[in-house]
């Protein structure tokens, strides 16, 4: 039986792979008639040590990535998808992502723009895979 979805999350990191998964969230959520969420997540512990971190640098980041967001919500929106929410925050991808309430799915690229991450730490959509508390979808 194929589940029907009312809520589903799309992880966005303006990474091709994530564009893909935008695209593939879109028609999910068409077919379902579901509302979608836009989920960005700045890398905060990419930033380096306390001592070298400049909240002025995130603020900048929140700012530049809250306007991408907003363009893509206007896409989404455009492409037949009524109920849409951006939600940018800051911290571990992995985190939260993996702690995402009231998400039905999550729809994420395979890769990401951190391949150095991936090969060090692990992949984020591994974590995903591995830790979410709803269906996940990865996407090639």
């Amino acid at each position: 039986m194929i589940k029907h979805y009312q809520k589903i999350a799309v992880a966005i990191d303006f990474s091709k792979q994530s564009m893909k998964a935008l695209d593939r969230a879109i028609l999910v959520a068409k077919d379902n008639s579901a509302s979608l969420q836009l989920i960005n997540v700045i890398d905060t512990k990419s930033f380096g040590s306390v001592a070298a971190y400049d909240p002025d640098y995130a603020e900048q980041q929140k700012e530049e990535h809250v306007t991408k967001m907003d363009g893509l919500k206007n896409e989404v929106i455009a492409a037949g998808v009524p109920v849409v929410e951006v939600i940018v925050k800051e911290g571990s991808a992995k985190e939260v992502l993996t702690e995402l309430t009231g998400i039905e799915l999550l729809i994420c690229g395979a890769t990401g723009v951190s391949n150095i991450e991936k090969m060090l730490i692990g992949s984020v959509a591994e974590q995903i895979v591995q830790n979410a508390t709803c269906d996940v979808q990865i996407i090639r």
